[in-house]
């Protein structure tokens, strides 16, 4: 089992059920899929240009991405309806542990400057969206094999009713937020 896993169902259940009331441990909100996205406007003049992200995302996942479409022309970026221009993959059960796990403690303490996760990444229903700047933090990416460096789209969805439930759940799970000392109460 994973380890981000074990510690939820040891340490955050009880301690978001205590927080929030909850009678039943069933109510307690859980983690039910993390997407990453990472979308390439260069692939729309040159179609080999995605093979480097889509290469990427699988080092970092495990797991193959699809590759995303335009949904409609726009004559302004010279894109067509059905041209590639990004890569996605989505990651539940283990592996969605498995890379919380990594994100946490391996990949945001490599990011430079980094003072914690902006916690105004809440879209209203318990959903944390974040960004990052360069895919090169994840340790699985070799630096020299790297064709550029390129950001990407974390999604993190929860089943979580309000905003104050994820982000309690993701402090339990170690996400380290800004302006709270040591991540986690």
């Amino acid at each position: 089992m994973a380890r981000l896993k074990e510690i939820y169902k040891e340490k955050a259940v009880p301690a978001l059920q205590s927080e929030f009331n909850y009678k039943n441990p069933m109510e307690v909100p859980k983690l039910t899929k993390i997407v990453l996205n990472m979308g390439v406007g260069e692939a729309s003049q040159d179609r080999k240009k995605i093979e480097g992200p889509v290469t990427d995302l699988t080092l970092i996942t495990g797991q193959k991405p699809v590759t995303t479409k335009a949904k409609k022309s726009i004559a302004g970026f010279k894109l067509r309806d059905g041209m590639v221009i990004g890569a996605k993959v989505t990651l539940r059960k283990d592996r969605m542990y498995e890379f919380l796990d990594r994100l946490v403690n391996i990949a945001l303490p490599r990011v430079r400057d980094f003072r914690g996760v902006n916690g105004k990444g809440f879209d209203g229903n318990g959903n944390f969206a974040m960004g990052l700047k360069e895919q090169i933090v994840f340790p699985e990416i070799d630096y020299d094999k790297v064709d550029g460096v390129r950001g990407m789209d974390i999604v993190i969805c929860t089943n979580a009713k309000t905003d104050a439930e994820a982000k309690a759940l993701l402090r339990e799970l170690n996400m380290p937020f800004a302006g709270e000392t040591g991540g986690k109460k």
